[in-house]
């Protein structure tokens, strides 16, 4: 038995257009049929690997609150971030995320926020030519180019992940 998708969240997505549009003309919203709200499924919606999906996550640090965009099959590294921010990193939950981004968890994604929110990329995403974070619903996504990603969000690259070991 297959899930529905979710329900979208129009009013985000349609500023995530607009702010495409504004910024960088072209590059389209992308809607699947399916809900995109996990790693998994937003892969196998995309027809990408898990690692391609940027995964957006709402972070406290200390006083402050930022974006953190990362390969979706990365980690945060709580040492590494402590190390890079000075503090322990806190998720928001799922409220506060939504009040910050206006976008629900599961479809945050990092454009078009207030320019006082701070977008850091983790280097776990540089490993791909594409990657394809949230557009503001659960079953949307943006397929971005790394420099795309870097000029739309003004994000800073940190090290702050953690890969899965192979073998």
């Amino acid at each position: 038995m297959t899930t529905p998708p979710l329900p979208l969240h129009p009013d985000a997505v349609t500023r995530t257009q607009q702010f495409l549009d504004e910024h960088m003309a072209g590059v389209q919203v992308l809607v699947p049929d399916a809900d995109t709200s996990t790693v998994v499924a937003a892969a196998a919606a995309l027809g990408v690997r898990p690692g391609q999906i940027a995964k957006t996550l709402a972070v406290r640090a200390g006083d402050g609150v930022l974006l953190l965009v990362m390969s979706g099959d990365a980690r945060l590294d709580n040492r590494k971030f402590r190390d890079r921010f000075g503090a322990k990193p806190r998720m928001l939950g799922a409220e506060e995320t939504e009040q910050l981004t206006g976008q629900p968890v599961g479809g945050v994604g990092p454009l078009g926020h207030a320019p006082e929110l701070a977008v850091y990329a983790d280097v776990s995403l540089r490993a791909y030519d594409a990657v394809y974070p949230a557009a503001g619903s659960r079953s949307s996504a943006v397929r971005l180019t790394l420099d795309q990603l870097e000029t739309l969000t003004r994000a800073t690259w940190v090290d702050v992940g953690a890969l899965p070991a192979v073998g």
